[in-house]
C-alpha cells in the first residue's frame, strides 16, 4: 500500500470499519479469539478463532449489524497504555498478549511485522470494542457511510502467516466513501471473477494442474505453449534487435553459489531445502543472477566489451504457502525473462534508459495504456539489505536521474527495493481498472562487489561493473495469467493460439477447406479445420466459445470462388473474401501486432 493511501480518509474509513465488523463479530461470539485486521488495497479483513465454521447468513448479519453500530455515531478513541495494562484489557485474547509481549520487547508491532524500535502500545476504542492499534481511524463513525459497506467473504488463514499454527477464519470486507463507488467496485469484481484466469486458462486448454504433479506447478497444454512461445519469440527478436546475447543456466547449483550472491539467507524461507549431491550441497535455484555472473566472470573483460547483455527464460523456484498459490500469477515454478547487463558508470544512465524504453513497447504492444512508475528503496530501519548505503545512494540516485531524463512520473516507496540495490517498477492498470506490477529494472552495486567483478579499463587500471537487472514481463506464467484477464481469454491475433477456424457448411466442402488450410500454414498462420459432425451454427458457436479471432465459413458459392466467408469472434459478418484477399489482410493484422481485428 502507498503511503499516499495509509494517509487517506478512506484508509481511516476501511481501518474503522474493520474495528466495527469485529465488535459485531463478538456480538455474535462473545467467546471469539481476535487476531488482526489490517486495512488492504481494497478493504480490510480480520482473523478470528471462533467456535465453529462461519456461514454467508453469518456474513449478513455481521454485516447488518455493522450498519447498527455505524448509525450510533460512535466515537474513536485512542490511548497509549503501559504493557502491563495492556495484558489486563487483553487478558482473555491469546493473540493479543502475544502480539503484546512483540511489542515491549520491540521488533515487531501489532500487525507481526518487523520494525527497528519497540512501538509504542496503543489501543482504540469504539463503543464496547477496544483493540491494540496505531491508526490511524475516523473520529467519529458518521463519517462512514452505512451503505457503502460490504462483507465480501470467508477465507482460512494461519496465525501469522504459518503453517505450523492455528487455522483462523478471515473475514474480508470493503467500506467506500459512497455507495455508488461500492456499487462501481462490485460491478468490476463480477467482471474480474468472469475474466478470471484459473477459470478461463482450463476452459480454453492453455493450461491445468495436477495434484500428483504438485500444488503451484502448472503444467502448460498446447494452446497456452503457443501463447507462451508467441511471448517469448516477440520478446527475444526485441531483445537480438537491442544486442542482448542469450545464455542458458541449469535449474540447480551449489549453495555456496547463492551464500555468496546473499540470496540463500535472504530467501530462506522461501527456497527449497538444499538436496545431498556426492557429498555437497545443491539447490532449486531461487534466482538467475548468480548464474550470469558466472558467466560473466568466466572471462576477462575490458572496457571495450562493456556493455555485456545477458538475456536468459531462465525457470526458478520459490517455495510459496499453499494457501498463497494463485493460478498462475503465485506459483512455486516459473520462468523469468531475465536479463543482466554489466556496463561501466558512463553507460549506466544510458542502459538503465533503453531497458526503459523496452518495457513501455510492451506494454504499448500489449494495450496497457495507463501505468505509473514506482522507485523502490531501501528501508534504512531494516537489516535485510546488503552492501554499502553509500552504494545504495549512487544507484538510487542514477535510478531517479534516468528517470528524470525521460521525464518520467514516478512516485517513490521505501522499503520496496531488492535486497541488493533499489528498483523502478512498473504498475500497470488493465482494462476494468486493475493495478498489476510489471516490469522492473534494478541498479545494482553490491552484487559486483560481492563476486568481485572486473574489468580493466581505459586507463589499464581494474575497475568493478555495475548491474543491471530487467525482467519487462517479470514471469512468464504471471504476465499469462494477467493477459488472459486483461483480454477476458480473446487474445489479439498475433498471440490466440488459434487464429483461424474453418468450418464447412456442409460435408461436401470440407475437401475445398482442406486446399484453404493448407494455404493459410503456408502463410504462417495458425489454423483449425472443424470437421467434425453438427451443424455449422453450432461450430460457429464453439469457436467463439473459444474466442477464436477469424471464422471462414464456405458453402458453394465460396468453393465456385475461392473464397471463404469470414465472421469475427465478436459476431460481425464481413462477407464473402477472396482466400487471397484475406490471408494478405489477416497477415498484415497479425504483423502489426493489432488489438483489433479488423482487416485493412
Amino acid at each position: 500500500m502507498s503511503e499516499r493511501y495509509e494517509e487517506s480518509q478512506l484508509y481511516r474509513v476501511r481501518h474503522s470499519s474493520a474495528h466495527i465488523m469485529a465488535e459485531a463479530v463478538l456480538d455474535f461470539f462473545p467467546d471469539a479469539l481476535i487476531a488482526i485486521g489490517p486495512p488492504i488495497e481494497d478493504g480490510f479483513y480480520y482473523d478470528f478463532g471462533l467456535p465453529r465454521q462461519l456461514t454467508e447468513e453469518d456474513l449478513s448479519k455481521i454485516e447488518a449489524r455493522m450498519k447498527e453500530i455505524v448509525k450510533k455515531k460512535v466515537d474513536f478513541v485512542r490511548r497509549e497504555v503501559s504493557a502491563d495494562e495492556a495484558r489486563r484489557i487483553f487478558a482473555n485474547q491469546k493473540y493479543k498478549l502475544e502480539l503484546i509481549d512483540g511489542l515491549e520487547k520491540g521488533g515487531v508491532d501489532e500487525y507481526g511485522n518487523k520494525t527497528a524500535e519497540a512501538p509504542v502500545i496503543s489501543t482504540y476504542k469504539q463503543d464496547g470494542f477496544e483493540d491494540l492499534c496505531r491508526g490511524p481511524h475516523v473520529a467519529n463513525s458518521r463519517e462512514i457511510n452505512p451503505n457503502a459497506i460490504k462483507l465480501l467473504s470467508i477465507a482460512g488463514a494461519y496465525w501469522r502467516g504459518d503453517a505450523n499454527r492455528e487455522q483462523l477464519q478471515r473475514i474480508y470486507g470493503t467500506a467506500f466513501e459512497t455507495p455508488e463507488q461500492l456499487e462501481d467496485y462490485l460491478k468490476r469484481q463480477e467482471e474480474a471473477k468472469a475474466r478470471d484466469h484459473r477459470k478461463l486458462g482450463p476452459e480454453l486448454g492453455l493450461f491445468t494442474f495436477s495434484p500428483i504433479v504438485g500444488k503451484g506447478l502448472p503444467l502448460w497444454k498446447p494452446k497456452g505453449a503457443i501463447v507462451r512461445d508467441t511471448l517469448e519469440r516477440f520478446l527475444r527478436e526485441k531483445q537480438i534487435e537491442a544486442g542482448y546475447q542469450p545464455v542458458i543456466t541449469p535449474h540447480i547449483a551449489k549453495v555456496d553459489l547463492y551464500r555468496t550472491s546473499g540470496h540463500y539467507p535472504y530467501y530462506s524461507d522461501s527456497q527449497y531445502k538444499p538436496i545431498d549431491v556426492d557429498g555437497e550441497e545443491f539447490m532449486l535455484k531461487p534466482m538467475n543472477c548468480p548464474h550470469h555472473i558466472e558467466i560473466y566472470r568466466s572471462e576477462k573483460h575490458s572496457y571495450r566489451d562493456l556493455p555485456l547483455r545477458l538475456a536468459e527464460f531462465g525457470t526458478v523456484y520459490r517455495y510459496e504457502q499453499s494457501g498463497e498459490l494463485t493460478g498462475l500469477t503465485r506459483v512455486r515454478g516459473f520462468t523469468q525473462d531475465d536479463a543482466h547487463l554489466f556496463v561501466r558508470p558512463d553507460q549506466l544512465e544510458e542502459e538503465f534508459i533503453g531497458v526503459v524504453k523496452i518495457i513501455h513497447m510492451i506494454f504499448n504492444i500489449i494495450g496497457f495504456t495507463s501505468y505509473r512508475a514506482r522507485v523502490g528503496t531501501r528501508d534504512p530501519k531494516s537489516d535485510k539489505y546488503v552492501g554499502d548505503p553509500q552504494l545504495w545512494d549512487q544507484a538510487t540516485a542514477a535510478i531517479c536521474a534516468a528517470a528524470d531524463k525521460m521525464k518520467l512520473e514516478y512516485f517513490v516507496a521505501e522499503g520496496e527495493a531488492a535486497f541488493y540495490g533499489p528498483k523502478l517498477d512498473f504498475i500497470v492498470k488493465d482494462v476494468i481498472g486493475r493495478e498489476w506490477q510489471l516490469g522492473t529494472v534494478q541498479v545494482d552495486y553490491n552484487l559486483p562487489e560481492r563476486f568481485q567483478l572486473e574489468y580493466v579499463g581505459e586507463d589499464n587500471a581494474v575497475h568493478r561493473p555495475i548491474m543491471i537487472h530487467r525482467a519487462p514481463f517479470g514471469s512468464m506464467e504471471r504476465f499469462t495469467g494477467i493477459l488472459i484477464e486483461h483480454f477476458a481469454g480473446a487474445f489479439p491475433a498475433w498471440l490466440a493460439p488459434v487464429q483461424i477456424k474453418l468450418i464447412p457448411v456442409a460435408d461436401r466442402h470440407v475437401d475445398y477447406l482442406r486446399g484453404v488450410e493448407q494455404q493459410l500454414k503456408a502463410a504462417g498462420l495458425r489454423v483449425e479445420l472443424d470437421d467434425s459432425n453438427g451443424r455449422m451454427n453450432a461450430k460457429i458457436r464453439d469457436a467463439q466459445t473459444m474466442k477464436i479471432p477469424y471464422m471462414l465459413v464456405a458453402g458453394d458459392r465460396d468453393a465456385a470462388a475461392n473464397a471463404v466467408s469470414v465472421r469475427l469472434r465478436t459476431g460481425e459478418d464481413l462477407g464473402a473474401i477472396p482466400v487471397e484477399e484475406f490471408i494478405a489482410k489477416v497477415k498484415q493484422v497479425v504483423s502489426d501486432k493489432a488489438l483489433g481485428l479488423a482487416l485493412a
